[in-house]
């Protein structure tokens, strides 16, 4: 059960403060910068995925929707409006901590964050530094055997957007955002170089989509990036730390972080110091550049929002949660190799997995994965992947079109399959089957459309008619027949190719093959 009220004295110390463990990595040598050691750290702002805001019963906005209609007066700071906090936003924070295998907190508290901007409206962010939802926790990264350690996870708001207008020189205000959920996840500092981030960023977004938390979409801004870097001596304590904001690509950020890697070492080689600053990063100059620094860093005078009480967890709730968890992406790959996938099959079907549609507060899309799940039902699941990976994906790629485009069922494409493998039809009959289906859209059954199509599988019996095309392929291609008859049987592959062509795919090649090579042999005596 999830409750906000403020029984004090249910509470016990040892819920309030919990010591958090430190993370140490070894010391990682790397030929771009010979006796340095890079430290990395990372806090990550990813939007909550729910119909509504954390505070309000506005509808969090879409890409493209029109400036400032999915605004209530409390996300416009309107005098008098009070929160109210959005259960499901609690429960998709709560279900990505126990994914990080972080400790969920019975209590937690709202604090007021103070800045004056024109994108945040009331003077004040309310995020939960000093007594976050979670604490604790790691993630594995793909590659490696690296677990990079979990500092806390926070619910916050996010801000408005604001947009510099050049031509007029103003910024245009868009509070379609404002209020929206946020989680900040940050990490320690337990990454030791740009493609450990880049891993790191990856992983994590693969975690937020897979338990439907959040769509993790760097590009259209529901997932962003802070990076910090350091840079010491190897064996020396680590440097002074600066940080580069708002990174919203994970290849800008192995860009950031390198181009941040080589400003720092050229400062101390020269003796100077490095000072502690914010950056940010230019793109088209590929480095980063000043933003404040430590003495210039706004006094956010942080206290405790007066008019949000204590949040309190029950551990029943959080059980409730865990029973409900989707399938993670470790536990997801190797459920798919114990099928007996390879791991390049599953990698594959994971990857287009992870770009399958985020629904609101938690309810998962149909991706790859299930799709495939679906389909390997009384199917050999080593059959079904090949035609999915190669077949599917392949055609659907050639047609510049994604998973989410694909218009074959299941129900389809398992009846496509079952003909293949009875026989009733051919690999290449299938493959232009498949072909037919995925171009006109269609939602017919693959048995009539074989029939309609003339794919049906020439039977063995029907030896008159594979002679036929056997005859015609050799007196088609004279020299490759001549070829084989002197003795080079890996010709007569363009000869069963021929004869493929010619029945349009309804003869079995391996049949094709023998009747050519009897053929040719009589002919050659």
């Amino acid at each position: 059960m999830l409750v906000q009220r403020c029984p004090w004295r249910s509470v016990q110390l040892h819920q309030l403060w919990r010591l958090r463990p430190i993370h140490t990595r070894g010391v990682i040598l790397d030929k771009r910068w010979p006796g340095w050691e890079v430290v990395v750290g990372i806090e990550v702002h990813a939007q909550i995925k729910s119909r509504r805001k954390l505070f309000s019963e506005s509808f969090t906005s879409r890409p493209g929707e029109v400036p400032n209609t999915a605004v209530s007066p409390y996300d416009a700071a309107f005098p008098g409006t009070l929160p109210t906090l959005n259960p499901n936003c609690v429960e998709l924070a709560v279900r990505t901590a126990l994914a990080l295998n972080s400790e969920v907190q019975f209590r937690s508290t709202f604090d007021r964050k103070h800045y004056f901007y024109s994108d945040l409206p009331a003077g004040y962010q309310i995020t939960q530094r000093y007594s976050p939802l979670a604490k604790g926790g790691y993630l594995k990264l793909s590659k490696g055997n690296i677990a990079v350690g979990i500092t806390q996870i926070q619910l916050e708001q996010d801000t408005a957007k604001s947009t510099l207008d050049g031509l007029r020189q103003t910024s245009l205000i868009d509070l379609n955002r404002a209020g929206s959920g946020l989680m900040e996840i940050v990490s320690e500092p337990d990454m030791r170089s740009p493609e450990e981030a880049a891993d790191y960023v990856r992983t994590l977004q693969a975690v937020l989509r897979a338990v439907g938390s959040s769509d993790g979409n760097m590009e259209q801004g529901s997932f962003r990036c802070d990076v910090n870097v350091s840079v010491n001596r190897l064996g020396e304590p680590y440097g002074t730390r600066c940080e580069i904001k708002n990174l919203n690509s994970v290849k800008f950020m192995m860009v950031a972080i390198t181009s941040e890697v080589f400003r720092h070492i050229e400062l101390l080689e020269s003796g100077c110091p490095v000072p502690q600053e914010t950056r940010g990063f230019d793109e088209n100059k590929a480095e980063t550049f000043r933003l404040r620094s430590k003495e210039d860093s706004p006094d956010y005078r942080y206290m405790p929002d007066p008019n949000i009480p204590p949040l309190l967890i029950s551990e029943e709730y959080i059980k409730a949660v865990q029973k409900s968890m989707p399938e993670l992406p470790d536990v997801t790959r190797a459920r798919l190799v114990n099928l007996g996938l390879s791991g390049r099959d599953a990698d594959v079907l994971m990857a287009v997995d992870s770009g399958r549609e985020v629904g609101f507060d938690g309810e998962l899309g149909k991706g790859a994965v299930a799709y495939f799940d679906a389909l390997s039902q009384r199917r050999d699941p080593k059959v079904v992947v090949n035609w999915m990976t190669h077949e599917l994906l392949g055609q659907l790629a050639a047609r510049d079109e994604t998973f989410s485009d694909n218009p074959v069922s299941v129900a389809q494409l398992g009846e496509l399959i079952d003909l293949v493998q009875d026989g009733k039809i051919t690999g290449t009959s299938g493959k232009s089957l498949l072909k037919y289906i995925i171009a006109n859209r269609s939602s017919a059954a693959p048995s009539v459309l074989a029939q309609e199509l003339s794919l049906e599988a020439v039977s063995g019996d029907d030896n008159g008619a594979i002679q036929s095309w056997c005859a015609e392929a050799i007196e088609a291609l004279p020299e490759e027949a001549n070829a084989v008859r002197r003795g080079n049987p890996r010709v007569l592959n363009k000869l069963v190719g021929k004869v493929m062509q010619l029945s349009r795919g309804r003869a079995d090649a391996q049949n094709a093959r023998v009747v050519l090579e009897t053929m040719l042999r009589r002919q050659a005596h």
